[in-house]
């Protein structure tokens, strides 16, 4: 004779935790309605401008690879946008990163300026300090460069603040109680734990910007991005799928290697 089995618990909200629940729903329920009709979602516009989208397709099928050695220029350009973006932005955010974190900084005061300008790094967009930028300097890649490097300070800056404040902090109060000064404290104690998780987030960013950069080159930044508005302006739909073609596989390759390189470093 076998036993039967035992039953399984039953997880009941109470009726107050309910009440909130299906309220909850209910609000958000109302708040999609309101956002999908302040967004203008039409799926019937959508299945009307289905035949333009094929045929866009068919225009721009098969990429022109006569142009691709004409590109290869663009490609390197938005390629060492997103690196040298990614390594001035990864410097800056290491002082931004201790000046915001209370593990490090004591002082309330300077601990609020450096996280005030972390969250303006973070609040403007990559692509509003790009066209400040275009402004600023003129069209090319390095308003591109410039923009990556603020709004990656101030990501890797807030990212790197909570991880050192998440930290275990025993290691460097023995190392105070043992007569080590703040200095040494952060080479012998902060470094060592970091460096791994900081960098993979470096590594991270990387992919992010690689991305971001040809986002960028619609407003005058450079790169492939700057190229593919060009040929989706004249009409080059060929052209475009082929500038398509070249950034996925570069962001495939990139995305890849940063992915194993993050594994080794786990």
């Amino acid at each position: 004779m076998t036993a039967a089995p035992p039953e399984r618990a039953r997880f009941a909200l109470p009726r107050s935790g309910r009440f909130l629940f299906w309220g909850g729903m209910a609000v958000l329920a109302l708040l999609l309605v309101q956002a999908a009709r302040e967004t203008q979602v039409s799926p019937a516009n959508l299945l009307s401008g289905a035949g333009r989208i094929v045929d866009i397709v068919r225009r721009a099928c098969p990429p022109d690879w006569h142009q691709l050695p004409m590109e290869w220029k663009p490609a390197r350009e938005t390629f060492n946008i997103a690196l040298v973006g990614t390594a001035l932005g990864a410097l800056l955010a290491c002082p931004l990163a201790l000046l915001s974190s209370r593990t490090i900084v004591r002082h309330a005061p300077v601990r609020m300026a450096a996280r005030c300008v972390v969250g303006l790094l973070r609040a403007v967009p990559d692509l509003v300090w790009a066209l400040i930028f275009v402004t600023a300097v003129g069209l090319g890649p390095f308003p591109g460069v410039l923009s990556l490097t603020l709004h990656t300070a101030g990501m890797l800056g807030r990212l790197g603040a909570e991880m050192i404040e998440d930290m275990d902090v025993m290691p460097m109060e023995a190392m105070e109680l043992a007569g080590a000064n703040r200095l040494q404290i952060f080479a012998h104690g902060v470094v060592p734990m970091l460096a791994p998780s900081m960098f993979g987030l470096v590594l991270y960013r990387f992919d992010e910007n690689l991305r971001s950069s040809l986002v960028l080159g619609f407003v005058g930044a450079g790169g492939l991005g700057f190229q593919l508005y060009t040929a989706i302006s004249l009409f080059q739909y060929r052209t475009a799928s082929l500038l398509l073609l070249m950034t996925l596989v570069m962001v495939i390759a990139v995305e890849g290697l940063s992915s194993v390189i993050r594994r080794h470093l786990s």
